[in-house]
């Protein structure tokens, strides 16, 4: 992306980007990133689709928010928690086992997730 800023708001410290035209070679790396393969159409088509999002988005760091304070949750719930203790689940070790694709050394075998 273009020229990262650094804005103090708060306390707190807000990265934004100073954004023009997103270029072809940045849309390309995104989507290399997300694991998209776009035609040459869909990345300009993107590029200014994307241009436009951030550019609308970069309209929020105009907006003066001296004395808001900061928010995450606007309904006021929380999360309920319990203890974290062991508990007999009432199945066999045995039956587990039993009906495990695979099961080696008392754990289950499942395919891996990494290359």
């Amino acid at each position: 992306m273009n020229n990262a800023s650094i804005k103090p708001s708060s306390g707190l410290i807000f990265f934004y980007f100073i954004m023009s035209k997103l270029s072809l070679d940045e849309i390309k790396h995104i989507a290399k990133l997300s694991r998209l393969e776009l035609s040459e159409k869909e990345t300009v088509l993107y590029a200014d689709q994307l241009s436009g999002v951030l550019e609308y988005v970069e309209q929020l760091s105009e907006i003066d928010t001296t004395g808001v304070e900061p928010t995450a949750n606007v309904t006021g719930l929380q999360n309920i928690w319990r203890d974290d203790a062991v508990s007999d689940s009432g199945f066999k070790y045995d039956d587990l086992e039993k009906n495990a694709p695979e099961f080696k050394d008392g754990s289950f075998v499942v395919p891996g997730v990494f290359e």
